[in-house]
């Protein structure tokens, strides 16, 4: 408590330290601006650290950062970091202290004006010789080749800073590796940032780390020495950098810059002048290939003000848009994602100086860090949405209207990015370069965005492709780069006539044939590979890719197939492109293309039931495409989708395509050998041969939650990879093995030995199908079986027919297959109800004779399974954990049996979780939630959360979050109520309405949610118990917010959030309980406003000409929209 009359200061808040070390160990080590960002989270807009001694504030809030970037009262300081980086610049324009270091003002005058516009503008044909040098690369390499995003466009900035200002070509692309700047300036960054976290006695030890310190730094001062040596014997009339720097002088004093001066100055502009804007474009076609939106619309801004000829400097000030993707790019990831200031040593003059508006007392010598990337998210300015991607909001007008200082990729005043033109008018160039000749599409389309930091951030791990557009080739693009594109598009459309980039595989036979397919969790993928493989025995050489790869390059002429399905409404990631360019098309762009499509879903998610493939077949057609045959639906809910998918394509596609391509039908034999698998089977070891694009976790806790008695239930706490990131809502995928019981049923049944090692061989000629099982490489059967294909799914009417083909010696058997093929009713019952699948027949079956070639042919290949994440990043951001039910019930596939000796049907993913052991490897990557089911990011939000079973995973992980922010905050709370006797800091209320069987039984996470909800407040929890043990009735989820009506209406009046999460059931009756409430409310809105007169307290939704079932349609549209509704709903 302070004396009275004397002012009351807060205490900073922030975590606890260790002795002498500190907050060190609060920091990633690899990526520490991931671990600052969750700080700021957890402790608010303003926490200190301490690491080794040196006591650090950070801040985030528009507010505060608005006060410090007051250059009255606050200045640029030097960050520990870049103290560092002074060992190879010294008191160069980034890194000299100032005021002090009087060489940085001498070299700020004279430099000022070699940054002018009329400067930047001659650098223009430069830039654009580098740019084309790029898109050349790019066009060569093709479309099949993976990009090195952040590698390439930093010999692209690299080579553009040394010719536009130093007169002197790298030639990065014209070498395998990287110019040797490249490797000796990453060692001084990455070598500051390490020093920096190190007591000065173990830096200037003469270990071979800090000797190769120092070596890069020579190497760096020497080279540019040698450009600038080589400018003063050889004199150029130019108006660079260079020149500025050894001829220019200070308007002030007449100085010129010592030879020492300009050297740390080329160093400085070396490293500052490509490393953020290599960064800035990394991180642009990150957002606009995850934006598709955003995407098309940059295009078309390049091609109505740019069209196909050479872009000129006078086309760069139309393109607002660009400049607006490029601001929004700076907002969510500036590349120098802080900046570092303290309190300015000679006018400031307070004692004692505070910040917060006199909240927080600071020493004179304080380090405070502005965290940019936080900075650019804050509510207060930049609304709800301000983590998403838009542009939109940095057009001119509103860019100009934003609050001072809350946008600050450049950093502050007088010590801003001198550069900033420079970097400006090269990106500006290269993306519209870039966007005008090629179409995009990610490497990887489940990508997320990943940080690589040094002294700056890019994105790490990130590959794109790009594929040339208007059906031009690298000969062509080459003259249309240097004279403009009309002749080069003419000569295009001459040599392509109507061929696509497609074009088909070498060495194969057949006529051609393209299968697109949209698909995030393998089953079009699938399906694509199966119609490809069909295709041989109809004459038909098919090509496979995602749908975006058919953007702008739909293939004309030859047969298209489009297989998709739909996430929540919208398109899969591999077809979000292809989408939303094809919804954007005008006119006949698509005659001549001949096409069908087949759609995917589940009936559950009855508003946006099959939306994308109905779109696609409708779209197509109307912009001049030719529907070959009716499109073809499955529905998971109710059907086999293998069947579904096979039926289409032997009794509508193919027929289809016959009559309008003339070729024959499939061989009668064509089932019999239409594997295509040799296989040679041999004993000897073991081979692990995964080629997965995921990584490993490591399993560090696998607890069991339930008691005996109700359906298991688990919780797996899993190490993360270094750099994977998550957040609340987001979901862990999880490539599973199968059982190991249904293994060595495979294994058995075929007769291989227990370390049978096979070699498989593709006899077909369908080479234009990459395998999703190894081929000509030894592997074993235990590895192939377990790790490869889906021994538990269902068999399809294909399947059946197969297998009976295969019993021809046995006519019963042969019948019985065939009549459970051909009965709708017997196939529904028998086969997909009870999960009835090849190998179960198999097993029931002993009469069948196949070989184990055709066997795994049948089988789709192993896909990963998606989990909920039950863990918040505030409390571990290295660890996750997921809580799942394990599937282990009797089989109904195995008729006849005693009940005690009924097989069991194994859950493959389920089961494989629960038998990982602490220390295990798993194959994991996480996937972020896109549909808004994600907790508020602040606690004066209420929320509304409703599960059954493991359907409390997410919420557990939403709970966690509030628990985190509100022990963090508590100190500071406490202190903002004894100071103002207020108490805004106590969150809003949250209720989790949670169902599950008994009490004491299946109420997982029970103990800590009442110790949450107990101790601080955090959740209120109301159980709803279907089978009591008090004799009282059984009760739902539902049923429990049925009886809370009045309190939850009030808390949705005051802006709470709703969440669901349970399976359709639970997903089903919820939503009807709040519709109930929201008639209920609307009828006496109605009533009241009849009764009073007063029709100010109806909405848009009272208008008494819209029906109840309407209305309430409209209600929930609009608050799913607002994001205050949001479910995740499974089957």
């Amino acid at each position: 408590m302070s004396k009275m009359g004397e002012p009351s200061y807060l205490p900073i808040p922030g975590p606890p330290g260790l002795p002498l070390l500190g907050n060190i160990n609060a920091i990633d080590a690899e990526v520490p601006i991931k671990s600052l960002g969750l700080l700021a989270d957890q402790y608010g807009p303003i926490y200190q650290l301490n690491q080794l001694g040196k006591p650090t504030i950070f801040v985030s809030s528009h507010e505060l950062v608005d006060e410090l970037c007051d250059e009255e009262r606050f200045h640029k300081a030097l960050s520990v970091s870049l103290n560092e980086v002074r060992n190879g610049t010294h008191d160069g324009l980034f890194t000299a202290n100032w005021p002090g270091d009087e060489n940085w003002a001498i070299a700020h005058r004279v430099l000022v004006p070699a940054f002018g516009p009329i400067s930047i503008r001659g650098m223009f044909d430069d830039m654009y010789d580098l740019a084309s040098q790029l898109a050349m690369k790019w066009a060569r390499q093709g479309p099949k080749e993976p990009i090195q995003v952040t590698e390439d466009f930093t010999r692209l900035a690299l080579d553009t800073i040394a010719l536009c200002a130093m007169g002197t070509r790298f030639n990065s692309f014209y070498h395998e590796d990287m110019h040797p700047f490249v490797k000796a300036m990453l060692g001084l960054l990455s070598g500051s940032f390490t020093r920096s976290r190190r007591p000065n006695l173990l830096n200037n030890l003469p270990t071979r780390e800090n000797n190769q310190y120092w070596t890069d730094i020579a190497y760096l001062r020497e080279l540019s020495r040698e450009l600038v040596d080589d400018r003063k014997n050889n004199p150029q009339d130019k108006k660079d950098l260079l020149n500025a720097l050894i001829l220019g002088r200070d308007p002030q004093t007449g100085q010129g810059l010592t030879d020492e001066s300009i050297i740390d100055n080329m160093v400085t502009f070396l490293i500052a002048g490509h490393e953020t804007t290599s960064g800035m474009l990394s991180f642009l076609f990150y957002y606009l290939l995850k934006n598709p939106h955003a995407y098309q619309t940059a295009q078309e801004e390049v091609d109505r003000v740019i069209g196909r000829r050479k872009i000129t400097v006078e086309d760069l000030p139309k393109l607002p848009y660009i400049n607006a993707v490029m601001r929004e790019t700076l907002r969510l990831s500036p590349t120098a994602a802080a900046i570092t200031i303290g309190p300015h040593p000679e006018k400031n003059k307070e004692d004692p100086i505070t910040i917060g508006k006199g909240k927080y007392v600071i020493s004179k010598d304080q380090i405070i860090v502005l965290l940019l990337g936080k900075l650019h998210r804050d509510p207060e300015v930049w609304g709800p949405d301000a983590e998403e991607f838009k542009p939109e909001r940095m057009l001119d007008e509103k860019f100009n209207k934003l609050p001072k200082n809350a946008w600050k990729p450049f950093g502050n005043g007088m010590r801003g990015c001198i550069g900033r033109p420079f970097a400006w008018q090269e990106a500006q160039l290269v993306i519209a370069i870039l966007l005008q000749n090629f179409t995009f599409q990610m490497d990887n389309p489940s990508y997320d965005l990943r940080i690589k930091q040094t002294l700056t951030i890019k994105p790490k791990d990130f590959h794109m492709r790009a594929t040339l557009r208007h059906g031009m080739d690298a000969s062509q693009i080459a003259v249309a780069l240097n004279t403009g594109g009309s002749q080069a598009t003419a000569s295009a459309k001459k040599k392509s006539s109507g061929k696509s980039h497609h074009g088909a595989a070498p060495g194969a036979e057949g006529k051609p044939m393209y299968i697109f397919y949209g698909s995030n969790m393998g089953t079009c993928d699938t399906f694509a590979r199966r119609l490809a493989d069909d295709a041989v025995d109809y004459g038909f050489s098919a090509q496979i890719g995602p749908l975006d790869s058919a953007m702008q390059n739909i293939p004309k002429k030859d047969p298209v197939i489009f297989i998709t399905a739909s996430y929540e409404g919208q398109p899969p990631d591999n077809a979000a492109h292809f989408f939303e360019w094809l919804s954007g098309l005008k006119g006949n762009d698509l005659e001549g293309v001949n096409y069908a499509v087949f759609g995917c879903g589940h009936h559950d998610w009855q508003a946006t039931f099959h939306r994308i493939p109905k779109a696609v077949n409708q779209l197509v057609e109307e912009n001049g495409g030719t529907r070959l045959c009716e499109m073809g639906l499955a529905d998971a809910a109710n059907s086999d989708m293998f069947t579904d998918f096979d039926g289409w394509g032997e009794s509508i596609l193919w027929p289809a395509i016959a009559a309008k391509f003339g070729q024959s039908a499939a061989s009668k034999d064509a089932s019999k050998t239409r594997s295509g698998w040799q296989v040679d089977v041999s004993s000897g070891m073991r081979a692990s041969l995964l080629g997965l694009q995921l990584e490993e976790g490591i399993v560090l806790e696998n607890q069991l939650l339930s008691q005996p008695g109700v359906p298991e239930k688990r919780m797996i706490r899993f190490k993360l990879p270094t750099d994977m990131t998550y957040q609340c809502g987001d979901y862990l995928s999880v490539l599973p093995v199968n059982p190991n019981a249904v293994v060595r049923k495979a294994i058995s049944r075929f007769n291989l030995p227990w370390d049978a090692m096979m070699k498989i061989q593709n006899t077909a000629q369908s080479s234009t199908v990459p395998a999703s099982i190894p081929v000509d490489t030894p592997i074993s059967a235990l590895d192939l079986l377990s790790t490869y294909v889906e021994l538990s799914q269902p068999a399809s009417k294909r399947d059946l027919n197969i297998l009976a083909d295969a019993a021809a010696t046995d006519p019963d058997t042969q019948a019985e297959l065939r009549y459970l093929a051909a009965s709708p009713t017997r196939f529904t019952e028998e086969i997909v109800r009870k999960r009835v699948s090849p190998l179960d027949l198999l097993m029931r079956f002993p009469a069948i004779s196949m070989p184990i070639g055709d066997f795994l042919s049948m089988l789709p290949p192993m896909r990963v399974r998606q989990y909920s994440i039950s863990s918040s990043p505030l409390t571990n951001p290295s660890e996750c954990t997921i809580t799942f039910s394990v599937l282990n019930a009797p089989s109904l596939a195995s008729g006849g049996h005693p009940e005690e000796q009924q097989p069991l049907f194994f859950g493959v993913a389920s089961t494989y979780l629960s038998d990982l052991k602490v220390g295990e490897h798993a194959h994991i990557t996480v996937r972020p939630s896109h549909t808004g089911f994600k907790p508020p990011s602040d606690l004066q939000t209420p929320m509304i959360m409703a599960c059954a079973g493991s359907g409390i995973a997410p919420f557990r992980g939403f709970i966690m979050d509030r628990v985190e922010k509100i022990r963090a905050r508590q100190t500071t709370a406490a202190a903002a109520t004894t100071t103002a006797g207020g108490d805004d800091a106590r969150p809003a209320k949250a209720i989790l309405y949670a169902g599950c069987r008994t009490q004491g039984k299946d109420d997982i996470h029970a103990s800590e949610l009442r110790e949450w909800e107990e101790t601080l407040g955090a959740v209120e929890v109301r159980w709803a118990y279907s089978r009591p043990t008090d004799g009282g009735a059984p009760r739902h989820v539902q049923d429990r917010m049925r009886e809370d009506h009045a309190e939850l209406v009030a808390l949705f009046d005051a802006g709470a959030r709703i969440y669901v999460c349970g399976n359709t059931g639970v997903g089903n009756g919820v939503r009807e309980v709040c519709k109930e409430m929201f008639l209920v409310e609307r009828r006496r809105r109605i009533a009241t406003a009849a009764a009073t007169g007063d029709e100010g307290i109806l909405t848009e939704f009272d208008d008494t000409n819209l029906d109840e079932e309407e209305a309430a349609r409209k209600f929930f549209e609009r608050i799913q929209a607002k994001e205050r509704y949001a479910t995740d709903v499974f089957t």
